[in-house]
């Protein structure tokens, strides 16, 4: 079985994965529309609004509550993980992020001064509670379709 086969015939990867897309795509048209500029860059790049982290985890959930009873073990299990990344990508990565910007203000003050060059930091890392909040809200809304469509 190869990994599309997988995708396709296991429902909750499937969603999870399609509400990652989805994310990944808004990043793109969001970006598009608040900065006029197309950055293709974003289809893969952490952090941004909508959280994909969030969306693919919440798909995952909401696939499995429905589909084993938001009661059974497997959606337990499912909605422990998706707290948890949800509450690393607004606290830790987020924290990350902030520091990246930091130790990339201190290396252009050093680069302006002796001319050295060092790469700068990835600065968007994590997810504001926001980010976070809307990736968790589109992660229903699809798995809900997603689902509904699958019946």
């Amino acid at each position: 079985m190869n990994v599309f086969e997988l995708i396709t015939l296991n429902a909750p990867l499937g969603c999870a994965c399609l509400c990652w897309l989805m994310a990944q795509i808004l990043k793109v048209l969001i970006t598009l529309v608040t900065e006029r500029r197309y950055d293709i860059g974003r289809l893969l790049a952490p952090g941004g609004m909508p959280s994909s982290h969030a969306a693919f985890v919440t798909g995952l959930a909401v696939t499995m509550g429905v589909q084993q009873g938001f009661g059974s073990p497997y959606f337990a299990i499912c909605a422990a993980l998706a707290l948890v990344v949800m509450y690393d990508a607004c606290g830790v990565r987020r924290a990350v992020g902030e520091q990246a910007k930091v130790i990339n203000r201190i290396i252009a003050r050093q680069k302006a001064k002796d001319g050295h060059f060092e790469e700068n930091l990835k600065e968007i890392l994590g997810h504001t509670p926001l980010q976070v909040a809307a990736g968790f809200i589109l992660g229903v809304i699809i798995a809900i379709i997603f689902v509904s469509i699958n019946r």
